[in-house]
């Protein structure tokens, strides 16, 4: 990782989180300020705004600031540039050693089980969920690491996918092109909002049988999903369960 180039990726996230799209933030007590932890949430936006406003929450909010760490899908590697600024500010493709060495080293790890499938959710999809992929689950086990369940929202607003351009996306060297109702194609100014809620402890070592991992997958994903319905039904007015944000609940904006 290099100061020189997380001080200029927090600059212009700073602009992006305080300003354009003024995130709200709720829960942050359930985040520790310090050692191994995993962040696993819900993907909202034909591109990454999620995984860049998580890892700008918990910069500019944690006390002493965070550094998020997530692993980048694949194809960015073919992308010089790309591959190059990614590493730089903490990013690293998506290996399971990777993932396995930053908790060891009591690291922060952003997740989002959904993956590129998750990304290309249509607009009207934006709020749902599709299937998470497992391995997060084992690494958690393995590495004895509390997961840290999160609900974004307003991603899919930001920029409101109508189909997406996958024959395109693959010429580019990319799982697909998003495409928006609009001209230029560039995220829209709406409110984002993240929901971290109360930590989830699994007891395993990671070898479990299948069917055992899958349960617990099940459960962290039905969290993820209390938390997006907790904050549409905040959005809209409506009366909400309580959804577990800590002992000291508190929003910050």
């Amino acid at each position: 990782m290099s100061k020189r180039h997380l001080i200029r990726i927090f600059t212009a996230a700073r602009f992006f989180y305080r300003h354009y799209f003024s995130v709200e933030t709720h829960g942050l007590v359930n985040v520790p300020p310090r050692g191994r932890a995993m962040l696993v949430g819900n993907h909202s936006g034909g591109i990454a705004i999620d995984a860049a406003m998580v890892y700008a929450s918990m910069f500019f909010e944690m006390d002493p600031p965070r550094l998020a760490q997530g692993m980048a899908e694949k194809f960015i590697n073919k992308f010089p540039f790309a591959s190059l600024w990614s590493s730089k500010v903490g990013h690293f493709t998506g290996l399971p050693e990777h993932a396995e060495r930053l908790l060891e080293e009591d690291r922060l790890l952003m997740v989002f089980p959904e993956g590129a499938r998750g990304t290309a959710k249509l607009f009207r999809e934006r709020h749902s969920l599709v299937d998470f992929g497992t391995g997060f689950l084992r690494l958690a086990l393995k590495t004895k690491t509390p997961i840290i369940p999160f609900g974004f929202l307003g991603g899919g607003d930001a920029l409101p996918t109508v189909s997406n351009a996958y024959k395109l996306g693959k010429r580019l060297g990319v799982p697909y092109i998003p495409i928006v109702p609009y001209w230029p194609p560039v995220p829209l100014p709406v409110k984002l909002e993240i929901h971290y809620g109360a930590p989830m402890v699994f007891e395993g070592t990671g070898s479990e049988d299948d069917e055992v991992i899958q349960g617990y997958v099940d459960e962290v994903k039905a969290s993820i999903k209390r938390l997006i319905h907790h904050g549409l039904c905040l959005r809209r007015g409506e009366p909400t369960a309580s959804v577990h944000f800590g002992d000291e609940d508190r929003d910050i904006r």
